[in-house]
């Protein structure tokens, strides 16, 4: 998908982005994060609206967000308590940022949002960089399933209404793992459309990326309840350490 670059998520998304991409699951992710961090010290990476970030600081955390798009961050200034969380704009996968962190996350598939594997690797390099000792590393990604495809392509009704309709049209590169989406919204108004290119990974293959940075898998969950991780779970949430010493 040409021209989808870091920053493009947010210029398409920030204006309905909360109403729209709640996943409902905001209290889970906060108290887990919570309970995982070894310190207080905690850098959120594509830190969005602060969903996650602004209960975080409300805990007592010192909580630093980097992010691509200056409109996501405008909203988040927008909130209380928003003005007071250091952001860095900029591309998660270079992490430049001072100084080191107890836990950094990157959370709702986000993660996937780097286009290409190089980028990914560059990520978990960059963050371990910026890791203190014994420093944890949280992701929250979705296990790839494919069994509603039919010739590597799928089409969804997200919504119905008697005056609306959204679909999501997504094609599937298994060479690339490469997943493209284009969200159509058609309403009484006209019709919007909002891309979004994916580039996807099994767990073992984060893992690898992980060691290949210099850091262990901790804690695997099938869930923010931290329910086990099984061969049916459609998501996990992966924690990874660096080593002490």
């Amino acid at each position: 998908m040409e021209n989808f670059g870091p920053a493009t998520f947010g210029t398409l998304n920030a204006g309905d982005y909360d109403a729209m991409h709640d996943p409902g699951n905001t209290e889970e992710s906060v108290a887990l994060i919570a309970d995982v961090a070894p310190g207080k010290r905690l850098l959120e990476l594509a830190i969005g609206t602060g969903r996650v970030a602004l209960p975080l600081a409300a805990k007592g955390f010192d909580v630093t967000g980097i992010e691509a798009s200056a409109d996501m961050v405008a909203k988040l200034r927008e909130k209380p308590g928003g003005d007071a969380i250091p952001v860095t704009i900029g591309d998660m996968a270079d992490v430049e940022i001072e100084g080191t962190f107890d836990h950094v996350f990157l959370i709702y598939n986000t993660l996937f949002n780097l286009q290409s594997q190089e980028d990914q690797i560059r990520c978990f390099t960059n963050t371990a960089k910026r890791l203190a000792p014994g420093g944890t590393f949280l992701i929250e990604a979705f296990v790839p399933e494919f069994s509603a495809f039919t010739d590597h392509q799928k089409v969804k009704t997200n919504r119905l209404g008697i005056s609306s309709v959204w679909l999501e049209a997504v094609t599937h590169d298994p060479l690339t793992q490469r997943l493209d989406f284009q969200r159509i919204r058609i309403t009484n108004d006209g019709m919007k459309l909002v891309p979004l290119p994916l580039r996807y990974a099994y767990p073992p293959e984060l893992d690898l990326m992980a060691r290949l940075a210099g850091l262990q898998l901790k804690h695997r969950w099938g869930g923010w309840d931290k329910s086990a991780f099984t061969a049916d779970s459609g998501a996990h949430i992966s924690v990874y350490e660096k080593p002490a010493a």
